[in-house]
């Protein structure tokens, strides 16, 4: 199924799907620059419904020691949790809170992917996890909660 067809919220104008390269048919949101900027990142819902999320390490990516740099899985993993709560989310909503551990290093060139769920979707809380990994190779694992938020009118 689309995720286009799934809630008001995944029909969203900043709802760019890649044409070509190895992320054709995947998706990424434009509107938030920040993550634009350090991406680019990339999720799609599979047909049973399981959302994946990737990027491919560049340079850009990387601290001093060569290893893709900790807030850029900082920055992966919130992308991630917005990703994971697609197909429940019914509008905007913001990270209210957040929490990893360090598992592991990724290095230029390669696939990080990440899985994760949604493990209970309330009226105004949403809480996620996931887990980054290379290949078998666990990475980072996280956990936040997302806020729902109602649009300024």
């Amino acid at each position: 199924m689309d995720d286009q067809t799934k809630t008001p919220f995944t029909r969203r104008p900043d709802l760019l799907v890649a044409t070509e390269g190895e992320f054709a048919g995947w998706r990424t949101w434009s509107r938030d620059t920040f993550e634009s900027h350090n991406g680019p990142f990339w999720h799609k819902i599979e047909d049973d419904g399981r959302v994946r999320c990737a990027f491919r390490a560049e340079t850009k990516h990387l601290n001093g020691l060569k290893h893709v740099h900790g807030g850029c899985y900082m920055t992966f993993a919130d992308y991630c949790l917005f990703a994971f709560a697609s197909p429940v989310l019914q509008g905007p909503a913001v990270t209210v809170t957040f929490a990893s551990e360090f598992l592991n290093a990724a290095y230029e060139g390669e696939l990080v992917e990440a899985e994760g769920e949604v493990t209970r979707a309330g009226g105004s809380l949403i809480f996620v996890r996931g887990l980054l990994k290379s290949g078998e190779r666990p990475l980072f694992s996280f956990s936040g909660t997302i806020k729902r938020v109602k649009r300024k009118t």
